[in-house]
């Protein structure tokens, strides 16, 4: 019988495909995140273009609020609601209807005190609560068939 990949193993053989410098980063805002939305489900889609991880507060993709793109040279932070935040700041781009980002310079980055504010608006502003007394949940919900390469051109 052939044992079956843990969601977590899976994870991590998606992101070792990256440089170095780009798993260690998305790993420790992995890390970050899982702490700061303790409870969440976590949905991985390794896409044609990036390594997406969405949070939210159940198995349904419509009811996350968060994600991080991986990206063989960048990380983004998505806030899948982010055009009604209040961003003083201008720190989210974007210009669609409804989604904006921002760059992960570092993990740090997720340490700012206007970005934590942008995350606990988006946390507060869900629909559907986070429950932080539930158990994190992390599932592979798509993977590409056909990618982009995961490390930058030489």
């Amino acid at each position: 019988m052939k044992r079956t990949e843990s969601p977590g193993d899976q994870l991590e053989k998606f992101l070792a495909r990256y440089t170095p410098e780009i798993a260690g980063l998305a790993r420790a805002a992995l890390a970050k995140m899982r702490k700061r939305l303790p409870g969440a489900v976590e949905m991985v889609y390794d896409n044609y273009n990036a390594l997406v991880i969405g949070f939210g507060p159940s198995e349904r993709a419509s009811e996350a609020i968060l994600s991080i793109a991986v990206y063989p040279r960048w990380i983004n932070l998505f806030f899948l609601h982010g055009k009604s935040l209040r961003d003083p700041e201008k720190l989210l781009k974007g210009s669609g209807n409804q989604v904006r980002s921002l760059v992960l310079e570092s993990a740090g980055t997720l340490d700012d005190p206007r970005v934590q504010d942008l995350i606990e608006e988006a946390v507060e502003r869900a629909p559907v609560p986070f429950d932080s007394a539930k158990k994190r949940k992390l599932m592979i919900r798509a993977i590409a068939a056909k990618q982009r390469p995961r490390r930058p051109a030489k």
